[in-house]
This record gives C-alpha cells, sequence and structure tokens, in this order.
C-alpha cells in the first residue's frame, strides 16, 4: 500500500510538472525530453518516441525518439504514414485508441508479415495524442526490450492518464510552433523580395544611365567604358569586351577590351567567322559557355580560329540587336574556376545588350543625319535611311517611358508599404517586450488580476495594429500586382471599369500622397468591358500625372472628376481637372511626342503622345480636348465596350 501511495504521489508530481513545463517551454522537443526524463522516475521507459501528425499532407515527424537498439529519422523530416496493417503507430494514430502488445503477440499479429520497421519489443506501449475535438494529433510510444522490464494494467492506465496530459499541453505548443516556423517562412519570403526589389532597382538605375549615355552623343571608347563601369556593378566584369559590326566591310571590330591575361585585343579589326563573336552574331543568341563547350564548339567547327586566351573557365556573350538588325556583341568572361555565371546573368548582359543596341542606333542615327545635312542633295538615299533609324530609335524611346512609368509606379508603392510594414514590425516588438516582462511576472509570482489584463490589453491593441496595417499592405500589393501585369500585358480581358479605375488610383496613392487634390470617380457598378486593361490603366495614369506635373502645383489645392458611362456598347470616358489650363497654342502642341512645357522638371513629352495613341490604337476610340487658361484641362474620350481578338488564318 505504501508503495501505491508513494507511486501516486509520483504520479501527481510528474502530472504538475507536465503543466509547468508547458507554461514554461517554448520548444516541443525540449517539452518531451523533459516529460521522457519525469516518466523514467514513475515506469521502465529507457525506449521512447513521440510522433506527431500532419493532417493535411498525411505525414509524421518524429520529434523526440530515444531508442537502446534504433536510430530514429531526423526530427525535421516528414515520414509518409503507413497503413494501421503495416505499423503499430500508424494502427494507434488511424485508430484513436491506446494499444500494448509483448513480443508473442505482435509476432502472432505478423502472421509472415512485418508489423513496424524497428526492432521487436518484449513489450510496445503505444497512446493517442487527441486534440479537444478527439480528432489524433500524434501518438506517445513506450517500449522495453528486456524480459524483466514490461507493464502492469496499472501502469498502462497511468501512461493514458499521462497521455491526456501531454496531449493538452502539446496542442499549445504546437500552435507556438506553427506560428513561429510561419514567421520564419514569411521572414525568408520578405528577405528574398527584398533581394529581388534590390536586383530589380540596380537594373533600373542601370537602365537609365544607359538611356543618359544614348542621350549624350559620346564617342564610342568613352561609350564602351561606360558601360563596362555599370556591367560591374551588376555582375563580375573584369573581363569584358565590345564587338561592332561593319557590314558594308564584312568585318568586326574591337573598340573596347579589357582582359586580366591579354594586354590588348589579338585583332583590333577581323573578317566576319572568327572567333565566338562571330558564332554569337550568326546564331543571334546570346551564349553561356565553359571550358568544355568551348572546347565541343572548336571540335565540331562551329567557332574557327579562336582569337585570345582560351583557358576560360566561363563565358557569357549577347548580341546587340534591334529589329533583328545586329550592331555588335557585348563579352564577359572568367578565368577564375570560383566565379561562374549562370543563365541569370546571361539573360541580364542579354537585356542590357538590347538596350545598348538602341543606344548605338540612336548614335549612329544622329551620326547619319548630321553627315545627310552637309549634303542634302547627293546623299538624299543616306538621309531616309537615317530617318528610318531614328523613327526606330524614337519608338523605342516611347516603350522605354512607360517601363520608366512602371519603375516609379513600384518605387511609389515599396515607399508606401514601407509605413504599414514599419508600424507591423514595432507592434511585434512592443509586443515581445510586454511578453517577456509577463514572464517574469509569472515566473516571480508577482503577477496580478490588473497587470494580466493590461497584458491582454497589449496583445489585443497590438493585433488590431498589425492586422489594419498588415491589410493595407495587402491591399495596396493587390492593386500594384494587377496594374503592373496589365501594363507589361497586351491581352484582352472582362474587367470592371469602376472597380479597375479605383484599383489603378489606389496603386498611383503613393503620388498623390501629401498633394491637396481629390479624385472623385463617377462610374456605374456594372459597367464591364471587353478590353485592353493596360491600355486604360496607362491612359489614366498619363492624365493623372500630367495633371500633378503641368496642372497644380506642389501645395495647390485642387479637384480631379472622372466619369463614365456606356451609350450604345460605347464606353464615353471623361476626365478632367481645375488646374492651371493651357492656352490654344500649347493645346495644338498637346499630343506632339517629345513636346512639354515642363522640360529638365521631369516631363519627358511623350505622356500625352502615349495617351493619344493607346486611346485611337489599342481601344479603337476618339479623343477630344478642351482647355483655357485658368480653367483646367477636360478629356473626353469615347471607344468600344468590346473588343474582339483578331483570328488567325489556317496555313
Amino acid at each position: 500500500m505504501e508503495s501505491r501511495l508513494a507511486r501516486l504521489e509520483a504520479v501527481q508530481a510528474m502530472l504538475l510538472e507536465i503543466g509547468q513545463l508547458s507554461a514554461s517551454c517554448t520548444d516541443i522537443t525540449e517539452f518531451i525530453g523533459a516529460v521522457h526524463r519525469a516518466l523514467g522516475r514513475i515506469m521502465y521507459a529507457e525506449n521512447f518516441y513521440v510522433a506527431l501528425a500532419d493532417r493535411e499532407d498525411g505525414t509524421v515527424r518524429f520529434v523526440y525518439f530515444v531508442d537502446t537498439r534504433d536510430q530514429g529519422p531526423d526530427p525535421q523530416e516528414r515520414v509518409k504514414l503507413a497503413s494501421p496493417e503495416q505499423s503499430p503507430t500508424a494502427w494507434v494514430l488511424l485508430n484513436k485508441q491506446a494499444l500494448s502488445m509483448t513480443s508473442a503477440e505482435e509476432r502472432a499479429r505478423e502472421n509472415g508479415s512485418t508489423w513496424g520497421t524497428g526492432s521487436v519489443a518484449e513489450h510496445w506501449m503505444g497512446c493517442p495524442l487527441l486534440d479537444q475535438q478527439h480528432e489524433a494529433v500524434g501518438v506517445i510510444v513506450v517500449q522495453s526490450y528486456l524480459p524483466e522490464h514490461t507493464y502492469s494494467v496499472e501502469d498502462q492506465a497511468l501512461f493514458s492518464l499521462i497521455a491526456n496530459h501531454i496531449s493538452n499541453a502539446l496542442q499549445g505548443l504546437q500552435s507556438m510552433d506553427r506560428l513561429e516556423r510561419a514567421v520564419q517562412e514569411r521572414t525568408r519570403a520578405l528577405a528574398r523580395e527584398v533581394a529581388e526589389r534590390r536586383r530589380a532597382e540596380q537594373v533600373q538605375h542601370a537602365l537609365y544611365q544607359i538611356a543618359d549615355l544614348s542621350a549624350s552623343a559620346l564617342e564610342t571608347d568613352e561609350l564602351a567604358s561606360s558601360l563596362h563601369r555599370i556591367i560591374a556593378e551588376l555582375m563580375v566584369a573584369k573581363n569584358f569586351l565590345i564587338a561592332l559590326t561593319h557590314p558594308d566591310s564584312g568585318e568586326i571590330s574591337i573598340p573596347y577590351f579589357v582582359d586580366e591575361k591579354d594586354g590588348e585585343a589579338p585583332h583590333k579589326r577581323f573578317p566576319f567567322g572568327i572567333g565566338m563573336v562571330s558564332y554569337v552574331l550568326q546564331t543571334r543568341q546570346a551564349q553561356l559557355h565553359d571550358a568544355g563547350s568551348f572546347a565541343r564548339l572548336q571540335a565540331s567547327g562551329k567557332v574557327r580560329e579562336p582569337l585570345g586566351n582560351v583557358g576560360i573557365a566561363s563565358w557569357i556573350g549577347a548580341p546587340m540587336l534591334v529589329h533583328d538588325k545586329a550592331y555588335g556583341v557585348m563579352v564577359v568572361q572568367s578565368y577564375d574556376p570560383t566565379i561562374v555565371y549562370s543563365k541569370a546573368e546571361l539573360d541580364l548582359l542579354a537585356f542590357i545588350a538590347s538596350h545598348v543596341a538602341v543606344a548605338i542606333a540612336r548614335m549612329q542615327a544622329d551620326r547619319a543625319i548630321r553627315k545627310a545635312k552637309e549634303s542634302l542633295e547627293a546623299q538624299n538615299a543616306a538621309l531616309n535611311r537615317a530617318l528610318t533609324q531614328l523613327q526606330e530609335a524614337q519608338s523605342e524611346l516611347v516603350r522605354q517611358e512607360k517601363l520608366a512609368s512602371l519603375g516609379r509606379l513600384v518605387a511609389g508603392v515599396a515607399h508606401e508599404i514601407n509605413t504599414p510594414l514599419g508600424i507591423c514590425v514595432t507592434a511585434t516588438s512592443h509586443l515581445v517586450q510586454e511578453l517577456k516582462l509577463t514572464r517574469e511576472e509569472l515566473a516571480d509570482g508577482t503577477m496580478t488580476e490588473d497587470s494580466l489584463h493590461a497584458f491582454l490589453d497589449v496583445v489585443d491593441q497590438s493585433l488590431r495594429i498589425m492586422t489594419t496595417n498588415t491589410q493595407r499592405a495587402a491591399a495596396l500589393v493587390r492593386s500594384f500586382k494587377q496594374v503592373a501585369v496589365d501594363q507589361s500585358s497586351d491581352d484582352i480581358r472582362s474587367f470592371n471599369l469602376g472597380a479597375y479605375v479605383n484599383e489603378v488610383l489606389l496603386s498611383l496613392q503613393p503620388k498623390l500622397k501629401g498633394r491637396p487634390v481629390k479624385v472623385e470617380v463617377d462610374c456605374p457598378k456594372d459597367l464591364v468591358l471587353d478590353s485592353f486593361p493596360g491600355a486604360v490603366s496607362q491612359i489614366l495614369t498619363n492624365m493623372l500625372m500630367n495633371s500633378l506635373v503641368h496642372g497644380f502645383e506642389r501645395e495647390q489645392a485642387g479637384h480631379i472628376r472622372i466619369h463614365a458611362a456606356l451609350e450604345d456598347e460605347m464606353v464615353v470616358f471623361e476626365y478632367g481637372d481645375d488646374g492651371a489650363g493651357m492656352d490654344a497654342d500649347t493645346l495644338a502642341k498637346l499630343f506632339d511626342p517629345f513636346f512639354t512645357t515642363k522640360r529638365g522638371s521631369g516631363g519627358s513629352g511623350l505622356g500625352a503622345h502615349i495617351l493619344y495613341n493607346l486611346v485611337t490604337g489599342a481601344l479603337g476610340g476618339t479623343l477630344r480636348v478642351e482647355s483655357e487658361p485658368g480653367k483646367g484641362l477636360q478629356y473626353h474620350l469615347r471607344f468600344p465596350r468590346k473588343l474582339h481578338k483578331p483570328r488567325l488564318m489556317a496555313a
């Protein structure tokens, strides 16, 4: 009787210890290890493990496994759950019932087939861990390989009682564990997103620099040196060269060459068909090679007479093309085996090469125009070709302006998202500090009802702050994602005009922030278009930016009104502001390309030109504009509600 009383006291002490551990431990493995040590004081538990189930993917994790004979799986490894006929652990978990069996009972049950994967125990005892809905969240198992250590009926009853208490404690710990894992995953995702955004900003900055170079009329060697510096900011480019084509003579020249092993280019000028540069021009595709693939190209005869040092570790080359016309090749190579380029660097070099080709095309066009002006009569044919090239370059500039508009939108939305995310970080830090203080009070035994209520108030307030700000950030990301996808896509889709206008305005909120300009939208809620949402987004963006840049001074209050209606399957879209307006002469030049009244102050002269082309081209509509000095500017658009995709003719 005394021994039973002593054991009951030990059991009671263990249950109290489990309750205390659940309140103090934050790590599941640490908690179960403490339970294992406490369990060993009331029964034989040298071999003990706990498996937790994941209902979503049908796997289990052996978060704690101590065994004198078998090696358990990694605690983080997810093991596919077996059937009840294959494993006693699975039997307990799926049947939600306790199981106790001796080695003789297990061999009798196996009937020639293996039941479980571990060593056969003299006595095996497992209990399910059930949540409040009586669903199995895991299994707790204790086993003995020694005949002198078996489990009585009383042991089994005590083990079931202990399993019930462990279940209650584990539910709270699992919730914390899932929350911590979710926070860690989100942190990793944010880190990746920040890295991607930083990379995008670097690329965008490089494109701005290249665009500036194209307008600077630099000499070829100065242009090439600037390009080398820009590319070196994006990747390792100790060895770099630019090759230019000369269609008239059928030759290739090397105006810029920097190499660690060769002091100067092997040939400043050589016939087309020699070396890797010629191979890139022949294929008209960016190329990524190492020493092995380079040797195979030589052996196959695809590369004739390689030029320069062939002891490369990695080599990338990209053609400079504009409308399938080749202007040359950009090459970056490495002799260091630790510096190996990937497809990401190859794509980046190809992207930059296409923009450099536009810059070179413009510079060549400018030179051709200057020569044509010197002898207009004799060089009329050359002047026509130069003008064609200039028009191509201008078209590319219009495309760059659209990309720049999207880039400014990215910067604005990223800046706007910083505020709610910063508030969330502050609220989280405050909550962590309050939690630490509360735990200290709890550990010291100084916690009062008032201090507990105060802590709960802090938790409630912090959660409301974080919820509000994360929803705000999510709304900004959602609107920007839709608008950005539409601006980069030329697909027709069905969309609600009123809702889409509000999405665009939300993505432009960083531009309106701090400006005393109110925007009013009057649009039927059921007006649905089958059209180009990207065109609508670009049109509205250009209208609003023109109003902010040209119509209102920085601190000037104003109103912008947007009205839409449907008349006989034609959308009537009206936009007006009460800003400065413009006189008749300026109004007549509004849609001319490169015309701006804010030259040097943020105006490119392409916004209204792009707006007009999108309305009359992509949307198939008409555009009328009215303005007077001091009376603002009003746009009147009419375009079809529904556009039809062009049918492809069968071959």
